[in-house]
């Protein structure tokens, strides 16, 4: 059986094993590939995952690659989740997401792929109380939030874009906040963040005792500057005390080359998350 059957796929990645017949994607949905085998369903002119999702998902299980436990604030339509299953074929995964379209085709996604026995996805505002039981806790959190506040700029034209854009539903304050709240005692907390907001994430860290222990700049082209950021951050109390007040900065991580060809650091991101070079 070769990828011709199953119009919708993209390329690159293999067919999932066990597959028997073609998925039925309708015309205003695409079918393409996330991490491996796995496989996302999108509106077609809606949402669509990002590069900033991919890294995501990448950056937090490469620091928790044992986790067990896994939320996503925020989730969308499981793009982080997804690959995070992937990476961590052993842990269970949560998700929480206040946009009915996008639960559909993360709950979509997470049958198709096989993932329903590991894969929790709530339909709901995460800052809520009931989101999240109290004593529920996660080895690792992951967050993908929007950046811009309502009104800061031009919000597209679906509605689906626009909570992924805009902080309709809590800021990356908020995002701090639960994650530390349901972090398991050493768990870590990953998220993606404009660089030139970085101040906006250094004040949610220290309104919530939490530190920034690591972080990473993007480049997303040789030569300028990095435009997000990838943060890992912890609750103070989980490290030593003459750990709390230091930021480890690695070297920047660079998309593309000065010519526009991907940079083999990020080739060495995309096999992590299973797909070729």
């Amino acid at each position: 059986m070769t990828e011709t059957h199953f119009k919708g796929w993209a390329k690159p990645g293999p067919v999932p094993p066990g597959a028997l017949a073609p998925p039925e994607v309708p015309p205003d949905e695409t079918l393409d590939a996330i991490s491996g085998h796995f496989r996302v369903f999108q509106l077609r002119d809606g949402h669509r995952f990002s590069t900033d999702d991919v890294l995501t998902a990448w950056y937090g299980t490469s620091w928790a690659p044992t986790a067990s436990r896994v939320l996503d604030l925020g989730s969308g339509i499981g793009s982080v989740g997804m690959i995070a299953a992937w990476r961590l074929p052993g842990a269970r995964v949560v998700t929480v997401e206040a946009q009915p379209e996008s639960v559909r085709l993360a709950r979509k996604s997470a049958s198709y792929n096989g993932l329903e026995s590991r894969y929790e996805i709530r339909r709901g505002d995460f800052r809520d109380e009931g989101a999240l039981a109290r004593d529920e806790t996660f080895d690792l959190v992951l967050g993908s939030p929007p950046y811009f506040p309502p009104g800061t700029g031009i919000e597209g034209d679906h509605p689906q874009k626009v909570a992924c854009r805009f902080e309709l539903r809590g800021d990356i304050r908020d995002y701090a906040r639960v994650a530390a709240r349901h972090l398991a005692p050493g768990g870590v907390f990953a998220c993606v963040f404009p660089e030139d907001q970085r101040a906006r994430l250094e004040a949610a860290a220290l309104a919530t005792e939490t530190v920034i222990v690591r972080r990473r700049p993007v480049v997303f082209r040789e030569g300028e500057p990095p435009l997000v950021g990838l943060f890992l951050m912890m609750r103070s109390t989980d490290l030593p005390p003459a750990a709390r007040g230091r930021t480890w900065v690695e070297p920047a991580l660079i998309i593309r080359a000065a010519d526009g060809s991907v940079h083999a650091e990020y080739a060495a991101v995309k096999l992590a998350i299973g797909f070729p070079p």
